[in-house]
């Protein structure tokens, strides 16, 4: 029993580590938040004098985190549903150029992001979407869809053909094999790829930045970067760093409720069949 606490403690030991260089950022931000800082709305003791300015700010936080929700929401939306019939394609289906089509697919990920946002940005005009939530949440899926269709395709591939062949017997046809067998099998996967869809629209900076013009329309982010005091454009740090706090929350409980799903989902297709 010794011998294996003994073992186990440089594992131990290195995760707690990594857990304490992972939180100490945030933990630090939290407690600078509510700290008396120079040049701030909290100038003295602790209170929440910063997030009071952060509530205020230009269109206001409620705003902006509907902005960013809206945007998180219909970008998980279109990453899931589209990943999942992509991904079930690609692993079920056989068709001329599948292999090519499935790494041209791969291959949108060597393309560097940033470069694609201008183009995107005269495209998005063209289409009557440009400076709009529903053109800032499509162009955010589809940087996710690479990883997610390749996910969602392993995880396909990690479910036995014979659970789906019963279900055709019996009755199914494709699509109803696909909602009531293969839909709850591939279900980690789909938690996974909802997960990071998720994280990439809640936290992006650089697409809102180049895609959205109006400030009633910036997600969080984009309205942190731009929070600044009314005196010579100086950056009020109390009130960013609330925001900050403010950015980190959701993403916490949302990765905290889903761990279990998400590491599952990345063993998914460690064992096949």
């Amino acid at each position: 029993m010794l011998t294996r606490a003994l073992g186990r403690t440089p594992h131990h030991v290195l995760a707690g580590g990594l857990a304490v260089v992972f939180l100490f950022p945030l933990l630090w931000n939290a407690w600078a938040s509510v700290s008396a800082q120079p040049g701030t709305a909290q100038e003295s003791g602790h209170g929440l004098g910063n997030y009071r300015t952060l509530l205020e700010y230009d269109a206001g936080l409620w705003r902006y985190l509907l902005n960013s929700t809206v945007v998180s929401a219909l970008t998980v939306a279109l990453t899931v549903s589209v990943s999942l019939l992509g991904g079930y394609a690609f692993a079920r289906f056989t068709f001329p150029g599948k292999n090519l089509l499935f790494l041209l697919t791969l291959a949108i990920l060597m393309v560097p992001y940033a470069t694609l946002l201008i183009p995107l940005y005269v495209l998005l005009g063209r289409l009557h979407l440009q400076n709009s939530l529903i053109g800032l949440s499509l162009v955010l899926a589809m940087f996710q869809l690479p990883f997610a269709t390749f996910m969602m395709r392993i995880s396909f591939e990690a479910v036995p053909r014979e659970l789906e062949e019963s279900a055709l017997v019996d009755g199914c046809g494709t699509a109803g094999a696909l909602r009531r067998v293969l839909l709850p099998a591939v279900r980690p996967g789909l938690i996974t790829v909802g997960l990071f869809a998720f994280l990439a629209a809640w936290n992006d900076f650089i697409a809102p930045l180049i895609l959205i013009s109006d400030s009633a329309k910036a997600p969080l982010p984009l309205a942190v970067a731009t929070l600044r005091q009314q005196s010579m454009g100086a950056v009020d740090y109390g009130a960013t760093e609330a925001g900050v706090v403010v950015l980190a929350v959701p993403c916490l409980l949302v990765f905290l409720l889903l761990q279990r799903h998400y590491v599952r989902g990345f063993m998914s297709g460690a064992l096949k069949g």
